[in-house]
């Protein structure tokens, strides 16, 4: 096994938005928890603190997991694509990944029609995890 002395440096987040999509996977099931966005400081951030922080789009601002919910994600590994253009995080859910109470994002199944069901069972009300919805 070779060793790439810090590797990050060849990490591409400067293309169009500086940004690199992060997959979040359980270490131990490997089932895929969700997919969020990094910048080179949420990049930092996650491997200084051994904690998942993630790039909010929609807030412009560092979103550390489970800041709010209680809901972390504590890292266990990490891996780089073969373009070094995406991430995969192997981390231990501490709570429900999805920020609609589910343990993971992909709760729904699509069926041949192209219609989307709920297919598995909520682990926590979002309203009493975040509070109502405004």
């Amino acid at each position: 096994m070779s060793i790439v002395p810090d590797f990050q440096r060849g990490l591409v987040f400067d293309g169009t938005s500086g940004l690199l999509p992060a997959i979040a996977q359980d270490s131990t099931t490997g089932r895929v928890l969700m997919m969020a966005w990094m910048d080179e400081q949420a990049w930092k951030e996650t491997l200084s603190t051994g904690h998942a922080v993630y790039f909010s789009r929609s807030r412009g601002e560092l979103w550390r997991k489970g800041e709010t919910s209680g809901h972390r994600q504590k890292l266990k590994e990490i891996r780089i694509d073969c373009d070094a253009d995406a991430i995969l995080l192997k981390v231990e859910q501490i709570g429900a990944a999805c920020h609609e109470g589910y343990a993971s994002c992909f709760f729904r199944s699509v069926d041949a029609d192209g219609d989307a069901r709920t297919t598995e069972q909520r682990l926590v009300d979002p309203e009493q995890v975040y509070g109502k919805k405004t």
